[in-house]
């Protein structure tokens, strides 16, 4: 037993003896390392190929899906004046799926740049300025809200 071995509880292999050793497995198993290496080579291209198809179809598949995407947004002609629903979309502490989001309507007082829209209630009372995207164009009659209430009794 050597000292290296001794030492760090493993045998100690040199470079060239690493090197002969595969030398020997490539001819015992009749390796040609050039058919090796070329087909290496033809398997990177493939995969290479494969790459620029997959990232061509993804480019594609973005620029349909924005088309599609810029298809379904509509215009919308704010005015001074004109009357809307406000999308409210804070999170809720007592979740009502049936309940609408929608609320209002109010007036829109101004328009300024870039969709901000400043919204104020019917009276005129409490203004407030909001993203001219969670609006949208009122066309109906006064909104009736009813408050109901259901009281559970224990049935003994």
């Amino acid at each position: 037993m050597s000292s290296y071995a001794l030492v760090f509880g493993k045998t100690r292999h040199l470079l060239l003896v690493l090197e002969h050793k595969a030398m020997w497995v490539v001819k015992k198993l009749n390796f040609d390392l050039k058919a090796i290496g070329e087909a290496r080579r033809l398997q990177l291209v493939e995969l290479d190929e494969w790459r620029t198809h997959a990232y061509e179809n993804s480019k594609i598949y973005k620029e349909c899906a924005k088309r599609w995407h810029e298809k379904q947004l509509c215009e919308k002609n704010l005015q001074v004046g004109q009357k809307v629903l406000f999308y409210n979309s804070r999170l809720q502490l007592f979740f009502d799926k049936l309940k609408s989001r929608w609320s209002g309507p109010f007036i829109i007082k101004e328009v300024f740049l870039h969709g901000v829209v400043e919204l104020c209630n019917e009276d005129g009372t409490n203004t407030f300025k909001v993203n001219g995207q969670r609006v949208k164009i009122y066309n109906g009659e006064d909104l009736h809200r009813e408050n109901t209430s259901v009281y559970l009794r224990n049935s003994d």
